[in-house]
């Protein structure tokens, strides 16, 4: 199983298409055999080509009935008759799904993703002044081009340079307001952080999985090295400790990178709230039309295979904001060798 992580923007639907194959699917097409409701033959071909690749890879597709699913979409499309009047019946599939994180991106116009009552804003963060002993990144949402994700990943890499120096106590990676977008920049820049080898792992429902980390400036998804950057940098302690910042803004491709440190040694997290809740991973299947629909199929799970697929709880919980570098500069000095 490979599953490739796509994130929300401030949950205005904006997609990131990250590194990786696209897949496609294989299912037979099933003849509907109930009343379409309206339906013309083409849009009830494709809401059922829609259907078919939910129920073969769905993360819930073990839990949903699929002839009750059909029938509340099919009800939902009304008598619409070309795939673009087809957005209230989509739009009913991604709400039934139940995993909050699915998208729709249609050929033309705005993509659709399942309503929600998830609040994951957060108030915008200045730059932390620190002790000259401690080593600060931050690490922000990413969407575009491969050509952009290495830039955006040699640019980590660029600034953790910079910051490194003799006598560091540990480092901040500073994971506030990272509503996602492609993972594997993200990974691929923080890298000398975090540390070579397993990061974490994608888990299917029928528990398949897929391992996932880092090595020399490569992140890596199973055997496929997925993005590089152009001149990887070594700390000049390597190992070291380190204090995750997280909020509730933290989303997606951003709670990946949180997991990622999870279970690391001399690592703890620190935040106001727990993260957004969406630490699954989606994978990207074309369309008949060409528009994409991006499933979501897998849990995230850490380096020690322990699951989540909600909102990740910060180590240490602070009660304001502004107290949240404080804290963990506290605890990095208090650790000191």
């Amino acid at each position: 199983m490979r599953s490739h992580l796509i994130g929300v923007q401030g949950f205005v639907v904006v997609l990131a298409l990250i590194a990786g194959h696209v897949t496609g699917c294989s299912h037979a097409r099933q003849s509907p055999t109930e009343p379409s409701g309206g339906l013309s033959p083409v849009v009830l071909a494709y809401i059922d080509e829609l259907i078919g690749i939910m129920r073969a890879h769905s993360l819930n597709r073990l839990k949903i009935d699929w002839t009750n699913f059909r029938t509340q979409v099919i009800a939902a499309g009304g008598s619409a008759q070309t795939v673009a009047q087809a957005g209230p019946a989509i739009q009913a599939a991604l709400n039934l799904l139940g995993d909050g994180h699915s998208l729709y991106r249609p050929v033309v116009g705005l993509a659709l993703g399942p309503n929600s009552t998830r609040s994951c804003a957060s108030p915008s963060v200045a730059p932390p002044s620190l002790p000259a002993t401690i080593g600060y990144v931050q690490v922000g949402g990413f969407s575009g081009t491969p050509d952009e994700a290495t830039a955006f990943a040699n640019d980590v890499q660029r600034r953790i340079a910079a910051a490194d120096r003799d006598g560091l106590a540990g480092w901040i990676v500073d994971l506030r307001g990272n509503r996602g977008g492609n993972m594997w920049p993200m990974i691929a820049g923080v890298g000398p952080i975090l540390g070579e080898g397993v990061a974490g792992y994608f888990v299917d429902p029928l528990g398949a999985e897929s391992v996932w980390g880092y090595r020399f400036g490569v992140s890596w998804n199973d055997d496929e090295l997925i993005q590089r950057v152009d001149a990887p940098y070594r700390l000049r302690r390597e190992s070291p400790r380190v204090a995750v910042l997280v909020d509730s803004a933290t989303a997606s491709s951003g709670e990946a990178v949180v997991i990622a440190f999870m279970k690391r040694p001399d690592t703890r997290s620190f935040g106001t709230s727990a993260t957004c809740g969406l630490s699954t991973a989606n994978q990207q299947y074309k369309l008949s039309d060409g528009a994409s629909l991006l499933l979501t199929e897998a849990v995230m799970a850490d380096r020690t295979k322990v699951q989540y697929g909600g909102p990740l709880l910060p180590d240490e919980w602070v009660p304001d904001a502004i107290d949240v570098e404080p804290h963990a500069v506290t605890w990095l000095l208090s650790q000191g060798r």
